[in-house]
């Protein structure tokens, strides 16, 4: 998983609340395990029109946002179903980072294990950086980790929060397994110890 330290790109603001999974990644798309392959149908039932054609009303169709790696979005992102598919998706597309007031509990935790920071901000400050995304080709952002401060193209700055476990997964670049296989040669000398005093087991 490639590590995340600071984020600096287009961010594409998304005011829309309660955007969940389906959304995000509709069912038509769960047919696959990969993780790669799945940009193309990221928010498809709003991206696309019936006919398959773009819908150039949609912030992603849009010049200025066509290499977004930020989304600016309401709140209560990623609730619904558990898939893990809508983070596939984001990552898939080129998004690193999701801004928002407030994540579903368990596409927040599958963030984590997938290169995605999903920065929580107030609602005041979720404004501000609404606005700043709303620029056009003047939307850029720089998210900074290790600082948990996200700057806008004015200079100013507003603070996100974090846990600092998750925050040194995203910093090293290990998903779960990653930080559990960092322990392999205590947990070798645990099972060889372990063997030893219990034979017959």
């Amino acid at each position: 998983m490639e590590k995340f330290t600071t984020l600096d790109g287009v961010a594409a603001p998304l005011p829309i609340i309660n955007i969940d999974t389906d959304m995000i990644i509709p069912k038509d798309y769960l047919k696959t395990i990969k993780r790669t392959g799945l940009g193309k149908g990221l928010f498809a039932e709003m991206r696309y029109r019936e006919d398959g054609s773009e819908n150039p009303d949609f912030v992603l169709n849009k010049p200025a946002y066509r290499s977004a790696t930020i989304l600016v979005a309401g709140d209560n992102f990623g609730c619904g179903s558990s898939r893990e598919h809508a983070p596939w998706a984001l990552a898939d597309y080129g998004i690193r980072c999701v801004i928002s007031t407030s994540f579903a509990d368990i596409f927040y935790n599958n963030c984590f294990n997938n290169g995605i920071l999903p920065a929580i901000v107030s609602p005041e400050d979720l404004d501000k950086l609404l606005d700043d995304a709303g620029r056009g080709s003047n939307a850029r952002l720089e998210v900074d980790l290790e600082a948990q401060v996200i700057r806008g193209p004015d200079g100013g700055s507003v603070p996100f929060q974090i846990d600092p476990a998750r925050k040194e997964k995203l910093l090293s670049g290990l998903d779960d397994i990653g930080i559990t296989m960092v322990k392999d040669t205590q947990i070798a000398a645990y099972e060889s110890r372990a063997a030893a005093a219990r034979p017959w087991a």
